[in-house]
């Protein structure tokens, strides 16, 4: 726990703040185009939706780290290093959520709660993909792969996604529940992948 708190600091340094902002900002100024009128409900969702995929795109480069392989050998487990860089990256995520939810007019914000599953959701996925990444091979910096699968899978889905289990649904479609019950589903699958992929696989221990 003592050496834990001791890489908070270091590890602060070596996050790719850069690449989150940008895709953070990105994000907020598509928050900011919403206005209102007859038709800037359902413009609202878009636009919030696409900031959540900018804001998700940069989260996928959380775990780049061009000193993976040397900070592998330190004795501190891959899973706690993991959870450091996510734990730095928690409140800034809630603030940048925060704030593109105050962007939009409180009289076209779809329904806070569902939406915000949406995006927990999307940053998880992200989140996960690099750790997946990071688990099956020995890139150091699964950033760009990620965000790239990422943003294919979000159209894909949204193109060819069969109806009958749609996630990107309008806000008085009839299967808005049903689809934030999806939501949380894929929400639970993406943690418990993140937490099993985290894992340091035996060969590398005994190797080590």
């Amino acid at each position: 726990m003592q050496l834990t708190r001791q890489l908070v600091f270091p590890v602060h340094r070596t996050m790719p703040w850069g690449a989150v902002g940008a895709a953070g900002a990105a994000g907020l100024l598509l928050a900011a185009l919403t206005r209102t009128g007859e038709t800037a409900e359902q413009l609202s969702l878009y636009l919030l939706r696409a900031a959540i995929l900018s804001f998700a795109v940069g989260l996928a480069f959380l775990l780049d780290d061009p000193a993976r392989h040397t900070t592998a050998a330190v004795p501190t487990p891959r899973p706690a290093r993991i959870a450091l860089r996510v734990a730095l990256a928690v409140p800034a995520a809630a603030a940048w959520w925060t704030a593109a939810l105050l962007l939009v007019p409180p009289g076209v914000r779809p329904p806070v709660g569902d939406i915000t599953l949406e995006a927990g959701a999307a940053f998880v996925l992200a989140v996960t993909g690099a750790v997946a990444v990071v688990r099956f091979s020995e890139v150091a910096r699964p950033g760009l792969p990620v965000a790239g699968g990422l943003l294919t899978t979000a159209v894909l889905a949204m193109l060819f996604w069969p109806g009958r289990w749609a996630l990107f649904v309008p806000v008085r479609d009839e299967r808005w529940a049903a689809a934030h019950d999806r939501w949380a589903v894929v929400l639970a699958g993406a943690v418990i992948l993140g937490v099993v992929s985290a894992v340091e696989p035996m060969r590398r221990r005994a190797r080590l």
